[in-house]
């Protein structure tokens, strides 16, 4: 009883595989449908190859098949015996080698072992017709054993098949070495190609997705600071023109015209960042911080020291300066805000302290802000080989200090995987 449930489950396998093949032709077919409708070829070239492929190479066995049905082999019983169980172990191999897992697991080679014993038992046995199931263990030798020890083994194997076929019929019989060394290294050659070309084509999509997501993420990042900086000094300088209005109109009117001027710059900063090239100033973050924080009724302390600074450097700095000016005005309720730049030889660390209730401490740490505020900035800065730290200051308020490298690889490409990412669509 157990041939039968193994005939069962080689039949169940059997319906899978081809109901697997079947969905891949109909994808493939509705993919050249639509070609030809646009008349684009598909970059897809087709279904991937099973163990269908490999199926009518055993038409190999049909002479030994014949000889049975003609009563030309003696012990006929043994014979169909025989070719019945070469064929059901050639299916399972076949079937199993285009899964890399199951390819590689041992029962697979451990039948691939009994296939290998199987055809030299048949062909010492019989000679004639069934050496020719030297080239099948060939094919399926090769659709397995795919790597570095394959040249050993197909040479080995030819070597057998020659061997066995000198000794049954002669030297007459030697092609049936050839033909198994060609079906052993061509097979293997032509999967392994294959398999190789759908992995570099699965490759690129992935890199492609990831792009995108990069992109995506960059964008985010760009706008919330732009916007959240922006949208911050709009709503100050309008609560201090309200104010200023009814006492000095020439105060409101200078309130007014930064407002205008803040707009203006917005527009640009939102067209550098969609098209990927936007580029920020230290020294203008820092005028920008004096003029937000005073309309804000905050006095703004600025100190900076040490060497001039790399243009990639002062970009990341005063990304910086914006997201933390911007959470001082929004959430701190301060009255002081020290900026203080000190840049040395080897690195540079930029300190924004305020001395408000800490309130913006709530800011890092908001469920589901992603890629945006000082979380995105932390990312943005260990990408360039430095560090920001962010939290509440033992003498009361908050403090951000960044700190980065003056020059290093990873600073420019971090700046310029930021400024060329390829855009999405």
């Amino acid at each position: 009883m157990s041939w039968m449930r193994g005939i069962t489950c080689q039949m169940r396998r059997w319906r899978v595989a081809r109901t697997q093949w079947k969905a891949d032709m109909a994808e493939f077919k509705a993919a050249q449908k639509e070609s030809r409708r646009t008349g684009e070829w598909p970059e897809n070239p087709g279904p991937p190859p099973t163990g269908f492929s490999l199926l009518p190479w055993l038409l190999l066995g049909l002479g030994s098949f014949s000889h049975l049905l003609q009563g030309k082999t003696p012990n006929p019983w043994i014979g169909g015996l025989g070719l019945f169980a070469f064929n059901s172990l050639y299916i399972y191999v076949v079937f199993r080698s285009f899964v890399k897992e199951k390819r590689e697991a041992v029962s697979t080679r451990v039948v691939l072992g009994l296939m290998g014993l199987l055809t030299c038992g048949l062909a010492l046995g019989y000679g004639g017709s069934w050496l020719y199931f030297f080239p099948l263990l060939g094919l399926a030798t090769g659709a397995c054993l795919r790597g570095p020890r394959l040249g050993q083994i197909g040479l080995s194997l030819t070597a057998l098949a020659a061997a066995v076929s000198v000794f049954r019929v002669g030297w007459d019989a030697i092609n049936v070495a050839y033909g198994t060394f060609l079906s052993t290294m061509v097979t293997a050659a032509i999967l392994s190609l294959s398999e190789a070309v759908r992995e570099l084509r699965a490759a690129r999509e992935e890199l492609a997705r990831r792009a995108v997501e990069k992109e995506r993420l960059r964008f985010s990042r760009d706008l919330h600071d732009l916007l959240g900086h922006t949208l911050s000094v709009i709503v100050v300088k309008s609560e201090a023109a309200r104010r200023l209005a009814p006492r000095d109109m020439d105060a409101t009117l200078s309130q007014i015209s930064d407002i205008e001027s803040v707009g203006r710059q917005a527009l640009t900063e939102i067209r550098e960042a969609v098209t990927g090239y936007r580029e920020g100033s230290l020294a203008t973050e820092l005028d920008r911080a004096r003029s937000v924080l005073s309309a804000a009724s905050v006095e703004p302390v600025v100190r900076q020291t040490g060497t001039p600074l790399a243009p990639q450097t002062e970009t990341l700095l005063g990304w910086v300066v914006r997201e933390a000016v911007t959470n001082v005005v929004r959430h701190s309720d301060a009255t002081r805000c020290e900026i203080t730049v000190d840049s040395g030889a080897e690195q540079v660390r930029l300190t924004v302290t305020d001395d408000g209730t800490g309130a913006n401490a709530a800011e890092p740490r908001r469920e589901g802000v992603g890629g945006t505020g000082l979380k995105g900035l932390t990312e943005r800065l260990a990408a360039a080989g430095g560090s920001l730290e962010a939290g509440p200051s033992p003498r009361g308020g908050f403090t951000v200090t960044a700190e980065l490298p003056t020059e290093s690889l990873e600073l420019l490409t971090a700046m310029t995987v930021a400024t060329t990412a390829p855009r999405a669509n």
